[in-house]
């Protein structure tokens, strides 16, 4: 197999979205491996990202904001304020559930007080319904997830001011 053949298999595996090609003739032996497009950036969702106030400069300068720009990166990297709050993190892969079965009331709502051992959610996995307990007695601030939504291994599902 000669330079031109080889140029002319490559641009062919490109065209046809081949990602990984093998050949063998006699005792030549040809792999071609195209290295696959990086997985998308998942922007961080805008429902949680906090609103600080205008730093101060020197002297009591408030600096102007750029007109008409807003920078999504630069907001979620600000640290939020330290609130001494508990996450509650799955243990397991599956399938987030608010309450026992489709139509009664979820096990928890934000604002209720919790205490140790209370069942918070259910996450099925491979047709087994676990129940999540609270480890922490508080107060629900925040349910991180909607319900029916898939989980993943220490997804952070609820956060509890500890009382």
């Amino acid at each position: 197999m000669n330079q031109k053949e080889l140029k002319e298999l490559i641009e062919f595996l490109i065209e046809k979205d081949i990602a990984e090609f093998e050949l063998e003739r006699g005792d030549v032996k040809v792999k071609i491996k195209r290295a696959s497009e990086p997985a998308p950036v998942a922007m961080p969702d805008s429902r949680y990202i906090a609103v600080h106030p205008a730093p101060v400069g020197a002297g009591g300068h408030v600096p102007a904001p750029a007109q008409g720009k807003v920078d999504l990166a630069a907001a979620a990297a600000l640290p939020e304020p330290e609130e001494d709050l508990h996450i509650v993190k799955s243990p397991i892969v599956g399938t987030f559930y608010e309450s026992p079965s489709p139509g009664s009331p979820p096990f928890v709502k934000v604002g209720d007080r919790l205490e140790v051992g209370q069942v918070l959610c259910i996450v099925e996995a491979m047709k087994l319904m676990n129940e999540i307990e609270c480890d922490v007695a508080g107060e629900l601030v925040k349910r991180l997830v909607a319900n029916g939504q898939p989980i993943e291994y220490g997804q952070e599902l609820f956060a509890i001011r500890p009382a």
